[in-house]
């Protein structure tokens, strides 16, 4: 495996669109690129899980970025519905506590127990959003402390609850390996190639930095999917970080 393949399979291209026919424009400009790609709400709610089944029989992985939060049980039906849809990765919202987010692995074993041949997918628990800054935190949240505090917090539990790693900014993912381990994977958006806007980001690096910060995955959208050409934005962010 090329360092090109490694460094690209670790990139996960957001594709934040009303529809698949737009989804499928970007991912034509990029074909031959070994991504992964994170199907969001806003997509799979347009496409539904065709789409995903789409995306699997083209042979990229892909990220379901649902962010499940409800009461145990449903959150249960939901993971083992995903788990047979073969998705790669998704994620639950740590703050729905541990019952929750257990109930989502006992989801994924049942579907996996089923004997049907899914792959086990990576579960992520979702810590506070990279949108999120202490005040708004503290104020409307009703979380008390630092963001850092709480992300740890949070990663921790998820750890408890038998789940993968966390989605985390890159800025708290050398105090989530610290306090989980290496193995523990985090996967972070708001990553900024430099130069990039930060648009409604608050906690944001560049790849590289992310990357040097130890993180697993890293989730870029808009400076790849708005560029005015989206393959050189992407080859432009993989050359640097092979670099």
């Amino acid at each position: 495996m090329t360092t090109l393949t490694q460094t690209a399979g670790r990139i996960m291209v957001a594709l934040d669109y009303p529809g698949a026919d737009e989804a499928r424009v970007l991912l034509k400009q990029l074909s031959g690129i070994p991504c992964y790609v994170k199907v969001g709400m806003q997509l799979f709610y347009a496409a539904g899980p065709d789409f995903v089944r789409e995306l699997k029989q083209e042979g990229y992985k892909v990220f379901l970025d649902v962010k499940m939060h409800d009461i145990p049980n449903t959150v249960k039906g939901g993971a083992n519905s995903v788990t047979k849809l073969g998705v790669d990765m998704f994620n639950v919202h740590c703050s729905g506590g541990t019952a929750m987010m257990t109930a989502a692995m006992d989801g994924v074993h049942e579907a996996l127990d089923a004997g049907t041949g899914w792959n086990r997918p990576v579960v992520i628990g979702v810590t506070q959003l990279t949108s999120t800054g202490a005040e708004m935190m503290n104020d409307e949240i009703g979380v008390p402390g630092t963001v850092e505090a709480s992300v740890v917090r949070y990663a921790r539990l998820a750890l408890d609850a038998g789940l993968n790693g966390v989605v985390a900014s890159p800025l708290e993912v050398s105090q989530i390996k610290a306090a989980c381990g290496k193995a523990f994977q985090t996967v972070t958006p708001g990553i900024r190639p430099k130069g990039s806007a930060v648009g409604d980001q608050s906690r944001v690096l560049s790849p590289k930095e992310a990357f040097a910060h130890g993180t697993d995955y890293i989730v870029i959208g808009r400076p790849i999917t708005a560029a005015p050409h989206p393959r050189e934005a992407l080859e432009s962010i993989l050359e640097e970080l092979i670099s």
